[in-house]
């Protein structure tokens, strides 16, 4: 199983940027998909998920109304549209398929991509 994160990068504060994930190597028929995040000092944390269909996305309150998730239904592939960047919002963003819809736990990881957002 093969995850890749791409779309990281340095922004200023109110910026935007893109990320978009892509998994491969088997069948995820059924699998949720997700972004989280670990700050530096942090522990990883939710960001955002998607259904396998793409009908039902979970948020963090603190990227409510900022961040937006997208998956094309049935498809292995995510992204993740972020606006109104803040500073605390640095932090490598990792991708996740087939975690379980509620825990957040398990599934399968990719090695992350860094987002940097200066003040």
């Amino acid at each position: 199983v093969q995850v890749v994160e791409s779309g990281g990068g340095l922004v200023q504060s109110g910026g935007s940027l893109r990320l978009s994930c892509a998994a491969s190597g088997r069948s995820f028929t059924n699998s949720p998909m997700a972004w989280f995040r670990r700050a530096p000092g942090k522990e990883r944390e939710i960001v955002a998920a998607v259904t396998w269909s793409g009908s039902r996305t979970y948020y963090a309150d603190s990227v409510k109304g900022r961040f937006t998730i997208s998956r094309e239904s049935g498809k292995s592939t995510m992204a993740l549209q972020m606006n109104s960047l803040k500073p605390e919002d640095t932090a490598v963003y990792y991708c996740n398929i087939d975690l379980v819809w509620g825990s957040w736990s398990q599934g399968h990881w990719g090695q992350g991509t860094q987002v940097t957002v200066s003040s």
